[in-house]
């Protein structure tokens, strides 16, 4: 490499002895802090399964699609990257082995690889690496790669040779290995245990890969006997041991714990980066007004088909967060299945609430608890947001209920009805494959002026992500609006109904796109802070 020439330097974040440990979190918190020291950080994560991306993935194996502004349907940890430090994720961000395989194989079948035998050493790992490469740059001082999976693993092997021979190439004082690791405590015994942490190290090691920094994720403090034990059995310096307790009240805390722990500091000296001063003032800010919030709590329902698994509506959540933070109050989520409603009664599940939120899904199962739940919201003056799919819902209760369409639907539910309100997009016709071919990523809206979302957002033309196959029959317009309903933002190139409103009500928005993809905690999204503005002024 020549004199003066930009060197990207990059961290790879590995997960050993369990599962769902938060290397997501962990990943956003490292790039917060280095952000805030002054570099430009991008983000990555590498999945080991064999989809193509999660977008064909149920909820429940997956949780939430997270969707870049380049259209990718991608892993909900870039949720994470984005929401804490900002910085967009693109669909370099995410690479699955799907995606990896599948680019070496139609290589191997374009005779890419002029007779060779394709195998995993070097092809496939070549691959990856060239997917890691895609996140450097001259506009890149830091890139830090997340592995998705658990040491082990026998899926992730080609994911870790291909990482410890990128820090091979690129020169060992130019990148660095961050393993994030579990030390159980066991009420039995009363003692916290070590030995899976050292044979997760252990297991990464006979790999040839030897972490410079273990960040230990723990329900009880460690002592200096566990990170002695740590460092001594791993091969870690004492003082990158760093403890990721388990935090009491806000993932958002995750930085700043690490931060008391210098772990950003550690980085840039083993990087060879000047540690510039670093402000947290703003951070720091928005947790105290969330820990001692001014105005109380208000309870929003969210209502959904997936409300089993939290992570199904990662984003929601934390976007009713932030729009709670904005308004200097604690949001309380009743969490409603859909199919409840339809058995008990929109009433019996929702009496009480300010706030009733319906988000996006797929297919007919707890459509009508949705409607119903529209429809309470409607009559009742109670702030109602609708998001994707709950936009669509609320549409089919209003001209059912409204405009006396009586089988108005959509017809993904009842391709039979005579009055499709809700129909598939043109260009989705005909299509057969399901993977990566909706309507997705960032698209512009032009609001209308005097609604309630050109006053949230203060300006005319916006810029938001879809996914979605199905859209606002624009048939109906003319005989919805001739009832009230109101067209609040339209994507003009493409004439989509874009925003939906009730004039005579508090609160009643409806939109198609995902604004949830662009809350973050130190700037809430302007519907979402709207919308919890809305539900605190019902209490």
């Amino acid at each position: 490499m020549s004199k003066g020439q930009h060197v990207t330097r990059h961290i790879f974040v590995t997960g050993g002895v369990v599962s769902s440990l938060g290397k997501g979190l962990t990943s956003a918190s490292l790039a917060l802090l280095l952000k805030r020291r002054g570099y430009r950080i991008r983000m990555q994560k590498l999945d080991p399964y064999l989809n193509v991306d999660p977008g064909t993935m149920s909820p429940y194996q997956h949780g939430e699609v997270y969707v870049t502004v380049d259209g990718a349907e991608t892993d909900l940890d870039l949720g994470h990257y984005e929401r804490f430090t900002g910085i967009p994720c693109t669909r370099v961000s995410n690479f699955t082995s799907g995606r990896i395989y599948g680019s070496v194989i139609a290589k191997e079948r374009a005779g890419g690889y002029l007779g060779k035998t394709v195998q995993v050493i070097p092809h496939i790992t070549d691959a990856i690496k060239e997917a890691i490469h895609a996140i450097d740059g001259d506009d890149v001082d830091i890139a830090i790669t997340e592995i998705g999976g658990t040491v082990g693993d026998i899926e992730s092997l080609p994911f870790l040779e291909a990482i410890r021979q990128y820090r091979q190439d690129i020169g060992r004082q130019n990148g660095l290995f961050v393993h994030l690791t579990l030390v159980p405590f066991l009420k039995a015994a009363g003692e916290m245990k070590t030995k899976p942490s050292q044979q997760s190290v252990g297991v990464l090691r006979s790999l040839g890969i030897f972490p410079d920094i273990l960040i230990c994720r723990c329900e009880q403090t460690l002592d200096q006997e566990h990170r002695d034990k740590l460092a001594l059995f791993c091969g870690v310096d004492r003082n990158k041991v760093i403890e990721e307790k388990d935090v009491d009240f806000s993932i958002y805390e995750v930085p700043l714990a690490l931060s008391r722990q210098d772990v950003d500091v550690f980085i840039l000296e083993m990087l060879g980066l000047h540690v510039h001063r670093v402000d947290m003032a703003d951070w720091h800010a928005m947790l105290d007004a969330m820990r001692a919030p001014a105005h109380g709590a208000v309870e929003i329902a969210v209502v959904g088909k997936y409300i089993s698994l939290r992570d199904s509506y990662k984003s929601v959540y934390e976007a009713l967060t932030h729009g709670g933070i904005a308004n200097g109050v604690q949001v309380r989520v009743r969490m409603v299945e859909s199919e409840d409603v339809e058995s008990a009664g929109a009433a019996a599940k929702l009496a009480g609430v300010q706030g009733i939120l319906v988000p996006g899904g797929f297919g007919d199962r707890g459509i009508e608890g949705m409607i119903q739940t529209a429809q309470y919201a409607r009559e009742n003056r109670i702030p109602y947001f609708g998001i994707c799919l709950g936009m669509q819902c609320a549409t089919i209760e209003f001209a059912r209920h409204v405009c006396k369409l009586a089988d108005a639907n959509s017809t993904e539910f009842d391709p039979a009805t005579q009055h499709p309100v809700i129909d598939l997009m043109e260009e989705q016709r005909g299509l057969t494959e399901k993977g990566a071919n909706m309507r997705l990523g960032a698209c512009p809206c032009r609001l209308r002026a005097g609604t309630l979302a050109r006053k949230a957002y203060g300006r005319d033309d916006i810029s938001e992500r879809h996914r979605h196959r199905y859209e606002f029959n624009n048939s109906f317009q003319e005989t919805l609006t001739a009832k009230g309903l109101v067209i609040g933002g339209v994507c003009e190139q493409r004439n989509l109904v874009e925003v939906i409103e009730l004039p005579d009500h508090p609160w009643f928005v409806g939109c198609q796109f995902h604004p949830e993809f662009q809350s973050t905690p130190l700037d809430a999204h302007p519907l979402f802070r709207d919308f919890i503005g809305a539900a605190l002024k019902k209490r």
